[in-house]
This record gives C-alpha cells, structure tokens and sequence, in this order.
C-alpha cells in the first residue's frame, strides 16, 4: 500500500511532460499513475524509472519527456523526413485529435507530435535557467512493423528517426544514450524484428533490452481477461527501471 500511494502522489524530483493521443499535461508534472489515462489507474514504464532514479539520485532532479500512441507504426505515424519518402496525404493520415505543427508537414503525425512535445518542453526549460541535455533517448516500439513488408526496412526508418531528432535538437542529444527494446514474442515475426534491433544497437554503440529474457510478461493481467498486447502492471514498471539500469550501465562503460 506504501509503493501505490507513492505511485499516486507521484515523484517530485522526477517531473515528466507527455503526450499519448489527445490526452497531454500541458508541462511537466510529478511521474505519477494515471499520467496517460485519467480515469482508472494506469502507469507505463516511467513510473519504474522515476522510483528507481529517485532511490539511485535522490538529491538531482530528472525530467522525463514522454511521447507514446498505441498502435502506431514507424512505417507511417513515425516516419521521419530524412526516410526519403515524399509526403502523402493519403499514406500518413493525420487524426482530427493529433498535435500538429505546420512547420513539419513531410513526416507522419506521431513524428510531428514528438517535434511539436520537445521543442515546447525544451523552451519551458530553456526559459527557466536551464540548458536541455538528452541523457538517454528510450524506444519501445515495433509491434506494428512486423509485417514482412515492413521489416526490411524498419531500421532505415529508425535511423532516419535519430537523425532528424539529433539534427533538429543538437547539441541536445551529443551525449545521448540510445536505448532500444526488443518486442514481445505474441507479435509475428517477433524474432526478426528484436534480432535487427540488437544487430543495429550493437553496430552503432547502443544500449538493446532483451525483454523476453528479463522475463516480462503480457499474458496475467487483467486477471480473467488478459490484454496480451501489453506488458503487465510489474514488468511495465521493470521495463521502465531496465531502460535506467541500461543508461547506467553505458555511463560507468
């Protein structure tokens, strides 16, 4: 009961911005439960990270800027400008509740929300003193690529991704520790997808999670019913405290 109050209060030294569909906190708030879903108690794996950051740095304060759509792909809604495909209306839908910012029209619209999130927390920041420092970039995504026709591809488009973020944003993400993890194995062709991802993360000096062999889980919760898509309330919270632990792991190496 101690941990779920803490959940609910939430981690001041850890505040957190985010973005997840039309839901937003309009500027950085405590990392607490519910920070994507206001009307039952939800977490994702931030919480992991800022109960673990507050138990390792106590004393320091880290930010935390999360942008998460369910379902989305990086052949579409996170497409990047520098994958080379010219832009299409019809091929990279925009939805009616989606962020947008006219200035980055080219890629899909989670790209375009994601511009939109760190340019708008990055000002907040700038303009209370401080100078913005990317200390690890964290992606769990992929799900929905893993489709043959996708997976040749896949981390063309994710190294377009970085690209354009260390680009746009330098010299914010210079030091930045890259951080990938591999996909759950309910999805198809899930052992060529975490394959490739390791292979780049290997090739390119990143940090790769193997999440099937920390022992995450998708298939207990809700009890009863359980939503297989997603990882479940335990292994959500430890896959936010990997992602610390593989940042951790790449500053003391």
């Amino acid at each position: 009961q101690d941990t779920i109050d803490l959940y609910h209060k939430g981690f001041e030294n850890i505040p957190i911005w985010y973005v997840s569909h039309d839901i937003k906190s309009e500027g950085f708030v405590p990392t607490r439960i519910n920070c994507t879903e206001a009307t039952k108690d939800t977490l994702g794996p931030e919480v992991g990270m800022a109960h673990l950051l507050s138990k390792t740095h106590p004393d320091e304060v880290y930010y935390i800027i999360k942008c998460a759509v369910g379902g989305s792909d990086l052949h579409n809604g996170w497409r990047s400008p520098s994958s080379g495909v010219p832009y299409c209306e019809d091929m990279i839908p925009q939805p009616a509740n989606a962020i947008y910012d006219p200035a980055y029209q080219f890629p899909g619209w989670c790209f375009n929300a994601c511009m939109k999130l760190l340019s708008e927390s990055f000002a907040t920041l700038k303009a209370q003193g401080f100078e913005p420092c990317v200390e690890a970039f964290c992606w769990m995504q992929g799900e929905s690529d893993t489709h043959i026709s996708f997976l040749s591809s896949y981390m063309g488009w994710y190294e377009a991704l970085l690209q354009d973020l260390k680009t746009t944003f330098a010299p914010a993400f210079d030091h930045c520790t890259f951080i990938d993890a591999g996909i759950s194995q309910i999805w198809e062709n899930y052992e060529q997808m975490n394959a490739q991802k390791k292979a780049y993360a290997e090739a390119h000096g990143h940090k790769f999670i193997d999440t099937i062999g920390a022992g995450l889980t998708t298939l207990n919760e809700p009890y009863g019913e359980p939503d297989i898509y997603h990882y479940d309330l335990c292994s959500a919270l430890r896959l936010g405290e990997l992602f610390i632990e593989a940042w951790e792991d790449a500053k003391e190496s």
